[in-house]
């Protein structure tokens, strides 16, 4: 049994969730494709703070009505039988209501969920001991692999494409993680067998 690391927005949900809400709010267009950064402030039409309060307010609300990125559940559920799931969002801990109820809404089991208030999950990746992370924040990614010495899948999206290290390695969806994390589960497992004999 492995202990799976995951990040939840724009990872397990959708990373084009915000924008609906963000284009009604601020009557914007903001395409997905168009969306080159993590940061989103420079996309909106008003001032930084403003920006900051609005997410605020709203994040109950967007976090209630994200989709579930496209294979999520499928292959989660796939591994729930196998691997321990451990949830770490940067999503503040006042939103664990919420994002329990979003889970069990979207039939989506989890062995842990914890809510860091920051983007900085290297602590909370190695004191869980995960053994493998999923992420879609490029600098998360690179960060948790270096200090954590696991690999981290990277879910592509428009606003990670710097390069990454070897043992970033980056997927278009679910099933190309799922696919990469079965072989690695493969390999470790005939290089445990051949430790034993």
């Amino acid at each position: 049994m492995r202990r799976f690391g995951i990040d939840i927005d724009g990872t397990v949900t959708s990373p084009a969730s915000l924008l609906p809400f963000i284009n009604r709010a601020f009557k914007l267009n903001i395409l997905y494709e168009d969306v080159n950064q993590y940061e989103l402030t420079p996309f909106v039409n008003v001032p930084e703070k403003e920006f900051a309060q609005w997410f605020t307010e709203n994040e109950p609300i967007i976090y209630k009505g994200s989709p579930p990125a496209q294979g999520a559940i499928d292959v989660l559920n796939k591994w729930k039988q196998t691997h321990e799931l451990f949830f770490i969002s940067a999503r503040g801990p006042h939103l664990l209501d919420v994002t329990e109820e979003w889970f069990f809404q979207n039939g989506l089991t989890f062995h842990h969920i914890e809510l860091i208030g920051s983007h900085d999950k290297v602590e909370t990746a190695k004191k869980h001991k995960v053994d493998v992370f999923f992420e879609d924040k490029h600098d998360n990614a690179v960060m948790i692999h270096e200090e954590c010495r696991i690999p981290v899948i990277l879910f592509d999206t428009p606003y990670n494409q710097d390069p990454i290290p070897e043992g970033v390695i980056r997927v278009k969806n679910w099933n190309e993680a799922y696919d990469w994390v079965e072989n690695w589960l493969k390999k470790h497992e005939t290089v445990r067998k051949k430790q034993l004999v």
